[in-house]
């Protein structure tokens, strides 16, 4: 888990490098991204894109610690402003929540409140590549503060 803030820096200088190539990606309203991420946790997931209202993000998950979880967030996005580059690059944050199960003796379920605050880097027109830091609080099981985060790729259809 030390490694993981790390592991985050250095992702988010290198999306930063790779956002400074010249680009013309859009996204449109409405349109949804299927994708991986990979860090603590590691999952699957599902964004759909909305230009002028908050985008929505679902992921997935399980956690190396035996915890498999859904969560979900509202992403407010906000461009990157640059001078000379056309880049796509947007910081995001969000409120969220999740629900998950651990795998213990009792499998016991949990819930809690989220949130999210990360990078994305629209490549193409189709892919999209997103680092992400996401605090937690859980409520329901034991009160407990935690952090995870990851690294994604997402393909728009």
């Amino acid at each position: 888990m030390r490694s993981l803030p790390r592991t985050i820096l250095t992702a988010l200088l290198v999306g930063l490098c790779m956002g400074a190539l010249p680009a013309q990606a859009q996204r449109t309203s409405g349109a949804a991204g299927l994708g991986v991420q990979a860090g603590e946790p590691s999952g699957v997931t599902l964004k759909v894109y909305n230009a002028d209202a908050p985008s929505y993000d679902f992921l997935a998950a399980w956690s190396f610690d035996d915890f498999l979880f859904l969560n979900a967030h509202a992403l407010f996005e906000h461009r990157l402003s640059t001078q000379n580059v056309e880049q796509p690059v947007h910081w995001f944050i969000g409120p969220g929540a999740y629900v998950g199960i651990y795998d213990n003796a009792q499998s016991e379920a949990g819930l809690g409140v989220s949130g999210t605050i990360g990078l994305d880097i629209l490549i193409d027109e189709r892919f999209e590549l997103y680092i992400q830091a996401t605090p937690r609080f859980e409520l329901v099981r034991e009160t407990e503060p935690n952090i995870g985060g990851g690294l994604g790729l997402r393909y728009y259809f």
